[in-house]
């Protein structure tokens, strides 16, 4: 899933004089935004389909197979990228209540929700299966929010978290000279604030995607992703009606290393622990308080692995990064891999269709096959290079 950079400002707005410098909620408690954090005082569900790649690879590679195990011990995300992997939430939640029966513990799922029309406007890789020319908002609504809604109301005794549509309002902050973006910015709107409306439900916690530090780290970004937070929300219902907000979704951000200071000397935000407590202050000021944060960590244990901010797809070097865990710190809801650890960004064969050439670039790992295909020889990698090791 690709990310981007920012825009170049036309002004500096005010917000450049900003300084970079509770307990699970009960299923059952109000539909509306979860006031506690979902992560804390909860078992991780382990996607066993997950578990069967990590473990077929260690049995293929046995010099590695004791440090490749401890990646099946950790809880990764499961995506509902088109509609006919809707189909599959039901096992997934069937199983994660089998997993919560035997612990004795609410198990938690972390569900990311990936599918609007005109999917990832400003790139190939990832792009969807529904167009905004083809009635894709009335598909959308029909075919996929609302069965998923149905699947969660099927399961009421399940804590769900939604990480809900990387890569859209991002887009509409910085993409709008893109045609397709352009096309795309009522639709996105409306079907976000569809998805919230439908998630409002006591069980569920939904995050908004707001990118990471090398996309919106910037303070006209910032002041641009803020409103349009606001507008959705001030549509949904109000700022209560999510938990807080996900970043550096797929991406490789470190979380405290400057590598970003390096690549951008310009960016007040230099790495995702950085870019939340500023951005946090930012939301602040359109009426966003008390949120939580979800840092992906699958990816970002090793900093200074790319020659730009906005290489994204299959990076070479990388490595996994914290481990999933609550409350690693003050504000932080969660470090999660919400990106499955050797799943790939995108093709690198420059004939395959949804090629992107950022996965041909110079930054970008060789021999990856299709966006969410297992690359085996990635996925040893990020093994190799985990920081804290395994």
């Amino acid at each position: 899933m690709p990310q981007r950079t920012r825009t170049i400002p036309a002004l500096f707005v005010i917000l450049a004089a900003a300084s970079c410098v509770g307990s699970m909620g009960q299923v059952g408690a109000s539909s509306k935004g979860s006031s506690t954090n979902p992560f804390k005082d909860v078992a991780f569900f382990l996607n066993p389909a997950y578990t069967e790649n990590v473990e077929a690879t260690a049995k293929r590679h046995p010099d590695m197979a004791d440090a490749i195990r401890k990646v099946a011990q950790q809880p990764t995300a499961v995506w509902l990228d088109r509609i006919a992997a809707v189909q599959n939430l039901k096992g997934w939640l069937d199983e994660a209540k089998k997993q919560q029966d035997t612990s004795g513990k609410p198990t938690l799922t972390v569900v990311v929700v990936y599918d609007l029309p005109n999917r990832d406007c400003s790139a190939e890789a990832s792009a969807g299966e529904l167009k905004v020319a083809e009635n894709g908002l009335a598909r959308y609504k029909s075919e996929f929010i609302d069965p998923i809604a149905a699947e969660f109301k099927a399961h009421p005794d399940q804590p769900i978290a939604v990480v809900l549509e990387p890569d859209s309002l991002a887009n509409l902050a910085t993409n709008m000279s893109i045609p397709m973006c352009q096309e795309a910015r009522p639709v996105y709107k409306e079907g976000v604030v569809h998805a919230i409306k439908s998630f409002a439900l006591p069980n569920v916690s939904v995050y908004l995607d707001a990118a990471h530090a090398g996309w919106l780290g910037w303070d006209d970004n910032r002041a641009k992703i803020g409103r349009i937070f606001k507008s959705v929300l001030n549509d949904a219902g109000g700022p209560g009606m999510i938990r807080g907000f996900a970043i550096n979704i797929a991406n490789y951000t470190h979380l405290s290393n400057r590598d970003g200071a390096v690549l951008e000397p310009t960016n007040p935000c230099p790495n995702e622990l950085t870019y939340v407590k500023i951005l946090r202050k930012t939301l602040e000021m359109y009426g966003f308080k008390d949120h939580g944060f979800i840092i992906d960590t699958s990816r970002n244990g090793k900093g200074n692995i790319r020659t730009k901010w906005g290489s994204w797809c299959n990076i070479k070097g990388a490595g996994l990064g914290e481990r999933p865990r609550a409350e690693p710190e003050p504000g932080i809801d969660a470090y999660f891999w919400i990106k499955p650890p050797g799943e790939s960004d995108g093709v690198a064969d420059p004939k395959a269709p949804r090629y992107d050439p950022m996965c041909g670039g110079p930054d970008a790992a060789p021999g990856a096959p299709q966006a969410g295909q297992w690359f085996e020889s990635y996925f040893l990698d990020l093994v190799r290079n985990a920081e804290p090791p395994l």
